[in-house]
């Protein structure tokens, strides 16, 4: 939201700080092609630290539970259960299935809305602290690259969406079967006949990539554009100055900080809710015969 450290105090152009700020800390620079051998350094960090709290989170809210009445944390982690809960018996219909389904929409929430939730932070506030440890080091500090919101990430994301993609092929086996799930890649959605088993298998194909290539997309577009409007009114409390137009700015970048960050929040949650949702819905539809 405020920015600490502004584009002037560190000698860039509007530009150059919007970029240093979407730039990741990596193990080298990829080139021009795809290289599968450049990691995200503080994605994954910030991913797996996000990860741990998410499990002693409700780790801590399942030991703390007692039949008497709930206390305020044993009350709102009993809401959050029930709400997915609810979600997950109107989707997935196999009671089985929803022993493992539901614990895992439940964690894939509150995963997410933790890693969204790292948008709220003051944008220079971790990369500040990053260049100090970074230039500590003996390393550049201009280079101190570190972006704190995993889920603005394209890779994060679309780990994600590929991990439900792997669930869903899973049930689709447990449920169906090897040979019925293939013999329905064959014969859904045109029917069972020898000529149109590739269109068929064309279709169901286009199906998984399309509902995996969305699902990972829809979560990272809306938190990229999120992060870079929080950084945009980062500038214009950087372009405070004693002019009337600086001023205006300040008092600019203070309302419209405030007011996205409140605004955001609804994003937060509504992302994770829906990617929650999402997740339910395709592993619900392995589970139905066509």
């Amino acid at each position: 939201m405020a920015a600490e450290n502004t584009a002037a105090e560190h000698g860039m152009t509007a530009g150059e700080y919007i970029v240093h700020h979407l730039t990741f800390l990596q193990n080298k620079k990829p080139g021009n092609v795809v290289d599968f051998t450049v990691f995200n350094f503080d994605s994954m960090f910030w991913a797996i630290a996000l990860g741990i709290v998410t499990c002693f989170f409700l780790w801590k809210a399942a030991s703390k539970a007692t039949a008497g009445v709930p206390g305020r944390f044993q009350a709102a982690v009993e809401l959050l259960v029930e709400m997915v809960e609810s979600q997950a018996k109107g989707i997935v219909h196999n009671a089985t299935s929803r022993k493992f389904v539901s614990p895992l929409a439940l964690t894939v929430f509150v995963w997410i809305v933790l890693m969204n939730t790292m948008d709220l932070l003051p944008v220079d506030l971790v990369p500040a602290i990053w260049k100090g440890v970074y230039g500590a080091a003996g390393h550049d500090p201009e280079h101190a690259y570190m972006r704190v919101v995993p889920t603005a990430d394209l890779s994060i994301s679309m780990g994600l969406s590929l991990s439900v993609l792997l669930v869903c092929l899973f049930y689709n086996v447990k449920i169906k079967g090897l040979g019925g799930w293939v013999h329905e890649l064959f014969t859904a959605p045109f029917g069972n006949h020898w000529a149109l088993y590739p269109f068929n298998f064309a279709m169901q194909i286009i199906e998984f990539i399309a509902k995996t290539v969305s699902h990972g997309m829809r979560l990272f577009g809306n938190m990229y554009a999120g992060e870079l409007i929080f950084l945009l009114i980062a500038l214009m409390g950087g372009a405070f100055s004693a002019s009337a137009t600086g001023i205006s700015l300040a008092i600019g970048h203070i309302i419209a900080g405030w007011a996205w960050a409140v605004f955001h929040i609804l994003i937060i949650v509504l992302q994770a809710f829906v990617f929650m949702m999402l997740t339910l819905v395709y592993v619900g539809q392995a589970h139905d015969a066509h």
